[in-house]
């Protein structure tokens, strides 16, 4: 099996050109100017090996993928489009070189997907395999989505069901993938919801506070009401329960709805009569509950806070 060691640097990235730009090869990437009228997003993720992916539940090209997903998640959280990426590399010697051009296959795919270029890169030499991602994004002014921006009387919209990759992991844990592959597929292959973004885009500008669920759907509330200074009453009855999750863990669907995380739906407060065409076009999308003007105020179904439903810590 050929490692990158036995390849060597100036091999290996000939071997990965394809999958970047045309325009890659100098020593940074030009990029093209911002529109008038539109703001540049950028933003950054890194994934480690042991924390953020393994071979016993990830191959690849599901690295790859998610690599491209979690950065292109974070450019559509701020209601942007996806432009420009780079990716850098740390790699154990020993690295398969099947492995790293699997990964790059992984990352273009998504982008093929939902937009952008991979401009640039590096690869150096670590202990642990580690991929750090940087990607811009633009977004109309009048478009931008921040966390500050949500006002009491705002419903909270989310725009699929969560708890799928949080249950999908548990069946690779366990061996038994096949039991549900859609929850499978949810945790190896995230799907940024640039598309929500570029319906948002066509609506009456309004003020939107928001942001991705990736460390779970109570975390976005939260940072929104904080950042925001509002309170929330959430109805757990309106929450959405993917049937696949409540079929194989009917223990556990409501809290890892709630707390899985890596679900990267994106979690907006906005007016209603906003979130009403949001509905009708995405139909997984739902409103689960509605700020109220007290800061911490974090009711669950009138009575429980938060705080009181948290899971129990490790």
């Amino acid at each position: 099996m050929e490692t990158i060691a036995d390849l060597g640097e100036h091999q290996l990235l000939q071997r990965l050109k394809p999958y970047c730009s045309e325009a890659v090869g100098d020593d940074g990437a030009c990029l093209p100017p911002v529109p008038n009228g539109w703001q540049l997003v950028m933003t950054t993720d890194m994934l480690i090996d042991g924390v953020h992916f393994s071979d016993r539940t990830m191959a690849g090209f599901d690295v790859g993928w998610k690599a491209a997903a979690v950065n292109l998640s974070d450019v559509a959280a701020m209601g942007g489009l996806p432009q420009s990426l780079v990716m850098a590399l740390g790699l154990p010697p020993e690295t398969p070189t099947a492995w790293v051009e699997a990964v790059y296959q992984g990352f273009s795919a998504c982008l093929r997907q939902y937009g952008g270029q991979l401009v640039g890169g590096d690869t150096v030499r670590s202990p642990i395999r580690t991929l750090s991602v940087t990607a811009t994004g633009v977004v109309p002014r009048e478009y931008l989505i921040q966390r500050h921006l949500a006002q009491a009387g705002d419903v909270v919209l989310i725009t699929g069901p969560h708890g799928r990759s949080r249950g999908g992991l548990e069946l690779l844990w366990q061996g038994t993938p096949q039991r549900a592959p859609a929850l499978v597929l949810a945790h190896r292959r995230p799907r940024p919801r640039i598309d929500v973004v570029q319906f948002l885009h066509t609506l009456p500008p309004t003020p939107i506070a928001g942001m991705d669920s990736s460390d779970g759907l109570a975390d976005a509330i939260l940072q929104i009401c904080q950042a925001s200074r509002v309170g929330i009453h959430l109805n757990s009855d309106l929450i959405p329960l993917d049937a696949a999750l409540g079929e194989q863990f009917p223990n556990q669907a409501l809290q890892w709805t709630l707390y899985g995380g890596e679900d990267f739906e994106l979690v907006l407060a906005l007016p209603e009569a906003i979130a009403q065409p949001i509905l009708t076009r995405f139909p997984e999308s739902a409103i689960i509950g509605t700020l109220t003007a007290a800061p911490g105020d974090f009711e669950l179904d009138g009575s429980q806070t938060f705080q009181h439903f948290a899971p129990p810590k490790a």
